[in-house]
This record gives structure tokens, C-alpha cells and sequence, in this order.
């Protein structure tokens, strides 16, 4: 009591002196707060403090040893702080309405830190193991960090400091794009490499933190609600198990359907939708799965990112999805040139299984692109670069095995028929001259030569049965077929004349001319007799379909304007024609309402009748026949009507017509198939 006297005396402004007596009294009570603070034994930090002094190579406790108990107000009065359980605020700043706070000292700030952080963390590693949990429940993908995202989020705990700068530049996640007023390219010099240099890296693009985020290309089929996760299963497994060992496993061995899904949902998408189209159960869900890629496709061409599985997804859209494929082929061009696919053959044959895949993606590209620059009639946007010279070599590659075989197989032949299209371009009023004819013969002893190297070199497939063996001969007759029809280019035609006109022929291009119609007399029969083959159609790309179409009008044509000059058997011709379109028919009955099948077996049909029909009207000889316009064509779908009553005339079809940006394609790949 008389010390508390003592003590409110002293901090009254009336006492302005102390006695000696009270200043040894404040002086030992000053002592004994000191000795009552003071705690000798320090305490063990937690493990994980260890573990933070060892990592930043400080192993021993700081040598601060006080644990300051006594709070701010009674440490400058320097008397004893009763707290009850240790907890503020104190007796006195209670009695007095002070704000009672406590400074820690260093130690103490680490060790609340790393309980802290042990405290989270446990919690975490609960909330992780609940997350698995309920994953594994919905089968839902997996979203591991990549190795890039691992190190920038490694970089972002070790350099807190670049945190707030970032989070000042970062822009609303609804944002798709990077504002033009930052700046995102720079000039670089790469103290390592000499004078020769690509002139693009030297002004190259900044790589930053800062990533646009589209939210269409993070969405997921299954949690959208677009496909159930049974109907994916499903679609995944008629793709995997069928459809992607005609196109020399796009996949590959090890991609999963959670992979897929947690990894590119363009992909995943391309997969339901093409089997959709393939499917008998699922049909109709193509719709719904087609729209969705559209969506996708639409975000992917402004996207800053993508991964190898993205152009996978092109692909297989391209492959198989006709109004689609032109722009799906460009822009998997495009990402796969931009991601340096075309520089990764030496590492492969290394033995880099990244290189290998890489490798492989590039010529399945090449491949796609190749097969739409003759239905388009445009010229291939992937040159013939050291990497397809060399195709051969990938053959070498530790990982590869006969599905690379065949790839490889295809680059080959392409790679010739890119040289066809260099040396004749798409002009069909330009005549063969007499000095191109031996490129032709040197060009068909190349294809020869490939048919030759390819034809026994592979074995029945599992998936596809002979399809690899039989695909060969196909592949070859599509070859021989476009490059010997260039024998009738700039042949004119003239009908309305009062005597028969006969187009001719020079000498030699005769032989060339014969050469193309074994080779459409071929790809007819091999389809009419080959049950097999019959039953591959409903799952071949569309270059197949494309070509089978081009066969039968291209015989239709030489039958009824070229057929002494070509020295063939008209009524033959016809006769193979009409049981090819029955094969069709057949065949169509049994796929998808939008599978092309179904619109080119109505509209062959519908061609053939009209051929018939003009034969039974009064012509020249026979010969120019003319489509009559009064006869009622046979009953057909709205399919069929729009694509045979349209502008498009078959009489003129040439898949390799000239295409500019001005006229509409003579194949009418812009039909809309989502709308019937």
C-alpha cells in the first residue's frame, strides 16, 4: 500500500522531487521485476524453427535468452506486470483502462512464426488429403503443377518482396488479353551463342508472371454438364481403342482420360466430339460436344499458351471434322512452328522421350496439313525443312515402334506429293507441257518406289485389323490418281456444236491419262470388294472420303467427255460407278446423319441419275453429256438437296480447282452440319 502511495505520489505532476529513500525503494522494486522477467532456461524451438535457421545456415538459438512477460506500460513504470494465466491485459491497465500490449522479443517472434507455419501446413496437408478424397470420389482430373509452375511458384516464396510489385500489374481475371501498353518484347543477346542466330530471337518475347487466363479453354466437359463422366468414359474409349489407330495413335500409349481432361480440355473435347460422330449410341451428342469445341477452338487462336496435347486436339478435329478441319489444320500449324516442334529430331534420336513425342507431333501435323492442301486446293502451310527430308532417320529413334513406321510412311509419300504441287501449282487451264511430262513419269516411279518400300512392311493391328497393310495400296491409288489427272488439264471442252467434238490428247500424256483411271478403276473396286475395307470407312478421316468422291466423279467425267481419248470402256466405267455408289449407300445407312458419308453416297447418287437420265436424251455421239433439267431426282433428305441442288455443280467438281480468297471452294466443305 505505501508503495503504491509512493508510486502515484511520484507520478503526480505536484512531485516534482523524490527522496533518496524512494529511490533506492523504486530502484530494488526495479531489480525485482527484472529478476522476475528473466527466464534462464530457453526454451526448444519447434522443429520447423530448426529447420528455418539450418536452411538460412544459422544452427544455433539466438542469443537472446529474456521472455518478456511484462507489458508495455508496467515495463517503462518498471514494476511488476500481474497477468492472470499469463494473458492480457494485466491488473493494473485493467484497473486503469490502459491498452495493455505486450513487445516479443526475436525469439519469441520466431517461435510463434514456425508454430504458425507447422499449424498451417498440418492443416493443408488435412485439407489436401479431403480434396484426394473427394476427387477420387467424382473422378475428378487431377490439376498437378507443371515443372514451370513449380519454379515460378518456388521463385514467389523466396522473393516476397516481388509480390506486391506484381500484384500492382496484375489485371482483373476476367481480363483474356495483356493490355498493349505493356511492355512484352525486349532485345536480347545471348552471351553464349556466336554471330549466327535466328533474327527473331533477338527481339524476342518477355516472358512474365503475369499469364491471360481465358476461361473457355479451362473449362471441362464433364463438370460443365455437357457430358456425363460415363458418356466421356465411353466417347474416350471409342477414340482410344478405335479411332485413333487409323491416324498412327495421336495419343499415344500413356494419355488417359484424367490426363486429358486435367491437362487440355480442347483435346477432350476433340475426342467426344469426333466420337460422337462414330458412335451408334452416343450420336447425339455431337451436337452439344461440337459446339462446345467450336468454343474452345474459337478461344485457343487468341491464347497466349498451349501444350502439346492442344495441337493434339487440332488434329484430331482437322481429321475428321470437315467444315472445321482448313482452320483447325492452320492454327495447329501455327502453335506447333511457334513451340520449335520442327528442331527436335537430333534430341530424339538421342534418346529424349520428350524430343521423340515432339518429333512425332510435328509429322502427324505435316501429315494433316498435306491431306487438306489437295481438298482445299491450297498450297500446304508446313514446308518440306530438314526434318521431313530426314523422316527416315526417326525410324532410329529408341522409342519409336510401328505406329511411328507408319507415320513415317506418310510423311514420305506426302513429302513427294508436296513436290507435285510445286512443280504443277492448282491452275487447271494450264496444259501439261511436253517438257513436264518426264517430271510426271519421275514422280510416278516415285510413288512406285514407295509402294514398293511400304507395301509388306506391316502387320495386322489389334484395333484395326489389316487396315495398315491395305491403307498402303489406298494411300498409293490416291497418289497416282491426283497426279496423273493433271493429264487432262487445259483440254478443252465444247459442247453445242453442230458437229461431235473429240478433245484430244498429247501422244505421251495418253499413257498418263490411262495411269489415272487405273488408279480411280482401282480405288473402286478395292472398295467394292473389300468388306473390310468397307467397314474402316466409318472411322478413316476425311481425306479418305474426299478422295473416294473425287474417283467416282473424276470416271464419271472421263465416261462421258474423255472416254476415246482416254481409251476406256464407258459402259464399264458407269457400271462400276452405280455399285460403288450402292456400296455407299450401304455404308451410309449405318453411320452418323452427319457423317459427309451420308452427304456424298445421297449425292453421288443423285449424280449417277442424272447421268442416266442425259444418256437416254439426244447427244452428240454420245459424248459432253448434259444433265437434264426436267427430270424429277430421286427422294432425298435435306442433305442431299442442299448439296446437290446448290451452285455446286458436279458436272465441273475438281478437288483441284484453283482456290482463292475471292471464290467459294468447288467442295463445298463449308456445309453446316450442326444445323440438320
Amino acid at each position: 500500500m505505501a508503495s503504491t502511495v509512493r508510486q502515484e505520489r511520484r507520478n503526480s505532476s505536484f512531485s516534482a522531487v523524490r527522496t533518496p529513500i524512494e529511490a533506492l525503494i523504486e530502484a530494488a522494486e526495479a531489480k525485482m521485476s527484472e529478476e522476475a522477467d528473466l527466464v534462464l532456461p530457453p526454451p526448444k524451438l519447434p522443429q520447423s524453427a530448426e529447420q528455418i535457421r539450418e536452411h538460412f545456415g544459422d544452427r544455433r538459438p539466438p542469443d537472446i535468452t529474456r521472455k518478456i512477460t511484462a507489458c508495455v506500460a508496467c515495463r517503462k513504470q518498471k514494476i511488476k506486470c500481474n497477468m492472470i494465466d499469463g494473458k492480457a491485459p494485466c491488473a493494473r491497465c485493467r484497473k486503469r483502462g490502459l491498452s495493455c500490449t505486450v513487445n516479443k522479443s526475436l525469439q519469441m517472434l520466431l517461435e510463434d512464426d514456425a508454430s504458425w507455419k507447422h499449424s498451417v501446413t498440418r492443416k493443408l496437408h488435412v485439407l489436401e488429403q479431403f480434396m484426394d478424397t473427394v476427387r477420387d470420389k467424382l473422378q475428378l482430373p487431377e490439376a498437378a503443377l507443371s515443372s514451370e509452375q513449380e519454379v515460378e511458384f518456388s521463385n514467389d516464396i523466396s522473393a516476397p518482396a516481388c509480390i506486391a510489385s506484381h500484384s500492382t500489374n496484375t489485371p482483373p481475371a476476367s481480363s483474356s488479353l495483356i493490355s498493349p501498353q505493356i511492355r512484352t518484347w525486349e532485345v536480347r543477346m545471348d552471351i553464349d551463342t556466336g554471330p549466327a542466330a535466328i533474327p527473331a530471337s533477338i527481339v524476342s518475347e518477355v516472358r512474365t508472371d503475369i499469364t491471360p487466363t481465358i476461361p473457355a479453354l479451362n473449362a471441362d466437359f464433364v463438370t460443365q454438364g455437357v457430358v456425363t463422366l460415363e458418356q466421356a468414359e465411353s466417347l474416350f474409349a471409342t477414340y482410344r481403342d478405335r479411332l485413333d489407330h487409323y491416324l498412327y495413335r495421336i495419343l499415344g500409349e500413356s494419355i488417359s482420360l484424367r490426363r486429358v481432361r486435367g491437362d487440355s480440355p480442347l483435346c477432350m473435347a476433340a475426342i467426344c466430339t469426333v466420337s460422337a460422330l462414330h458412335s451408334k449410341t452416343l450420336g447425339h451428342l455431337f451436337h452439344k460436344c461440337y459446339h462446345k469445341f467450336q468454343e474452345l477452338c474459337a478461344a485457343q487462336v487468341v491464347a497466349k499458351d498451349a501444350n502439346l496435347n492442344d495441337i493434339r486436339g487440332l488434329c484430331i478435329g482437322a481429321f475428321w471434322l470437315a467444315d472445321l478441319s482448313w482452320a483447325l489444320v492452320g492454327l495447329a500449324v501455327r502453335i506447333a512452328t511457334q513451340m520449335q516442334l520442327h528442331r527436335c529430331l537430333n534430341k530424339a534420336l538421342r534418346g529424349d522421350k520428350l524430343a521423340y513425342l515432339q518429333t512425332r507431333l510435328y509429322y502427324l501435323v505435316y501429315v494433316c496439313d498435306h491431306h487438306f492442301s489437295i481438298a482445299y486446293g491450297r498450297s500446304p502451310m508446313s514446308r518440306d525443312c530438314e526434318m521431313i527430308r530426314s523422316a527416315k532417320s526417326f525410324m532410329r529413334c529408341p522409342h519409336a515402334g510401328e505406329d511411328d513406321f507408319r507415320l513415317i510412311s506418310q510423311v514420305e509419300i506426302w513429302s513427294t506429293g508436296s513436290r507435285v504441287l510445286d512443280t504443277f501449282d492448282f491452275d487447271m487451264d494450264a496444259a501439261i507441257t511436253p517438257e513436264q511430262i518426264p517430271k510426271i513419269r519421275r514422280f510416278g516411279i516415285a510413288l512406285d518406289t514407295w509402294r514398293a518400300d511400304w507395301n509388306e512392311r506391316f502387320r495386322p493391328n489389334d484395333h484395326v485389323g489389316n487396315y495398315p497393310a491395305k491403307g498402303v495400296g489406298m494411300h498409293f491409288h490416291f497418289a497416282k490418281l491426283y497426279l496423273c489427272s493433271h493429264a487432262f488439264r487445259g483440254v478443252p471442252i465444247k459442247t453445242g456444236m453442230a458437229t461431235p467434238y473429240i478433245p484430244s490428247l498429247h501422244p505421251e500424256l495418253e499413257e498418263v491419262a490411262s495411269a489415272a483411271v487405273v488408279a480411280a478403276k482401282s480405288i473402286l473396286r478395292t472398295l467394292i470388294e473389300d468388306k473390310e475395307m468397307q467397314i474402316h470407312l466409318n472411322g478413316l478421316p476425311l481425306y479418305f472420303d474426299t478422295m473416294i468422291a473425287f474417283a467416282v466423279v473424276f470416271l464419271l467425267k472421263v465416261a462421258t467427255q474423255y472416254a476415246k481419248p482416254a481409251r476406256v470402256d464407258s459402259t464399264e466405267l458407269l457400271h462400276l460407278v452405280e455399285d460403288m455408289t450402292l456400296v455407299l449407300k450401304n455404308i451410309a445407312e449405318g453411320v452418323h446423319r452427319n457423317h459427309i458419308l451420308v452427304v456424298i453416297a445421297e449425292g453421288l447418287a443423285s449424280l449417277l441419275q442424272r447421268v442416266k437420265d442425259a444418256a437416254r436424251a439426244p447427244a452428240a455421239d454420245g459424248m459432253a453429256l448434259e444433265p437434264a433439267n426436267h427430270h424429277q431426282p430421286p427422294a432425298s433428305t435435306p442433305n442431299s438437296e442442299q448439296f446437290i441442288n446448290s451452285d455446286f455443280d458436279w458436272m465441273t467438281f475438281d478437288l483441284l480447282g484453283p482456290q482463292d480468297s475471292g471464290v467459294e471452294p468447288a467442295w463445298p466443305l463449308s456445309y453446316d452440319f450442326t444445323n440438320h
